[in-house]
């Protein structure tokens, strides 16, 4: 058992300080593009940064993040629903302060629920709100109707795709589609394995002309993160590469990311009340119903 009294002082002063828990929703076009990878690290980089950070693993066909840190999570978010299971039963450590929530297919589920059920797994959530600086949706790839609900009630999306043309298709279809369905939501690009600087600023250039010419859209980029072998290597042992590896060329990557993110995050800035993590929340509620 956590110490509860811990959490709630830690939640209460940031609520002081009026700084609401800023939700990001990671997703891409398809799989294999290092999505989750990417997602553990950067919230590494943005804990090295003095943030506290949980994870929500909300990929439903590969939840993998337990697998990327080489640990085993004792319980999931259905495990909410029990009579004397708090939030904080559920939240697992992982390295250097980092926390996460093993979702997995007990997200597809919650889709199904009563409203006594939702209203009860909503609530413990949002215990969250104040407690972390920083919430990371993990979601699946593509465009299901899962995903969606995560993407369309996030003031901010970062979509992570590769220099591969295949990448790149998948990822336009995913910023149309969003862009479609609510056009106020922030997306931010990640270009991940690129071979060069050269080549990731001309894989962003490609989305982001293309999102400027047909959508009216200004896609913004985040960043880029080296192809590196010690990315492989990392997975291998099951640990972060911005841990094992921290001088490594993706390690360096992740850093350049979290400076600017930081540098940017006033440009999305959630309100205390109907933005960050309880706005996603009071969203994802509504388009569930």
């Amino acid at each position: 058992m956590r110490d509860q009294a811990e959490q709630l002082r830690e939640r209460l002063q940031r609520r002081a300080e009026g700084r609401p828990t800023r939700l990001i929703t990671v997703t891409s076009g398809k799989g294999g593009v290092g999505k989750s990878n990417f997602t553990l690290n950067f919230a590494l980089g943005l804990v090295e940064q003095g943030q506290k950070v949980v994870i929500f693993d909300a990929d439903l066909g590969f939840a993998n993040l337990d697998v990327l840190m080489g640990v085993s999570p004792k319980k999931n978010l259905l495990h909410l629903l029990e009579p004397d299971t708090s939030i904080w039963d559920i939240v697992e450590k992982g390295p250097n302060g980092l926390e996460f929530i093993a979702g997995g297919t007990g997200f597809t589920q919650i889709m199904q629920f009563d409203d006594e059920k939702l209203n009860r797994l909503f609530n413990q959530l949002e215990f969250l709100h104040g407690y972390a600086d920083t919430v990371l949706f993990d979601t699946g790839a593509g465009i299901s109707n899962e995903s969606m609900r995560c993407i369309l009630s996030a003031d901010e999306v970062v979509l992570v795709t590769t220099p591969e043309p295949t990448s790149i298709t998948d990822a336009y279809a995913v910023i149309k589609m969003i862009h479609s369905k609510n056009p106020q939501t922030s997306i931010r690009l990640i270009v991940n394995r690129a071979s060069s600087v050269r080549e990731g600023k001309f894989t962003a250039d490609k989305l982001t002309l293309v999102a400027k010419r047909f959508l009216n859209l200004e896609l913004t980029t985040l960043g880029f993160v080296p192809d590196d072998s010690y990315v492989s290597k990392a997975v291998k042992q099951q640990k972060p590469f911005f841990l094992s590896y921290p001088n490594s060329l993706a390690a360096k990557g992740i850093r350049d990311l979290v400076k600017t993110y930081i540098a940017n995050a006033a440009e999305v800035s959630p309100s205390q009340e109907t933005g960050g993590l309880r706005g996603f929340l009071a969203k994802m509620k509504q388009l569930i119903r």
